[in-house]
């Protein structure tokens, strides 16, 4: 009985090899790509701000964005090209996007994520200062 241990055979070595050369070509590849910038999260204000429909109407473009959800308006632009679910965002850009929000297509995680892009509450008609 021998416990020497009989040598890898040649081709298993170089495999083994050209392996981690590919994985780290790999890597360097992606750390060589320029990262996408993060999105732009809408700035908060100290003083709350209030939106019309009307207002809110005018934002409806993938190049400005804004939403309504529960009676609270969204900036989200910065947000429309990283969205997974592609131009569905756009749907309801410069509306109401309440119902369409509200579905079994967004993980909990995106309830949280929003409120990075509240920009002010929904009113009826704004006062007159």
């Amino acid at each position: 009985m021998s416990t020497a241990r009989e040598p890898l055979p040649d081709v298993v070595v170089y495999a083994a090899f050209a392996s981690f050369f590919v994985l780290l070509i790999i890597v360097a590849v992606k750390l060589s790509k320029p990262k996408k910038p993060a999105a732009r999260v809408a700035p908060k204000s100290a003083e709350k701000k209030t939106f019309t429909r009307e207002d809110v109407a005018k934002h409806n473009t993938r190049e400005d964005c804004w939403i309504i959800l529960k009676d609270k308006v969204y900036d989200i632009t910065s947000y429309v090209d990283d969205h997974p679910g592609a131009d569905a965002i756009l749907n309801n850009a410069g509306g109401d996007s309440t119902e369409g929000f509200h579905g079994p297509q967004h993980p909990e995680r995106v309830f949280h994520m929003i409120d990075d892009y509240l920009i002010g509450d929904l009113v009826e008609t704004k006062k007159d200062s």
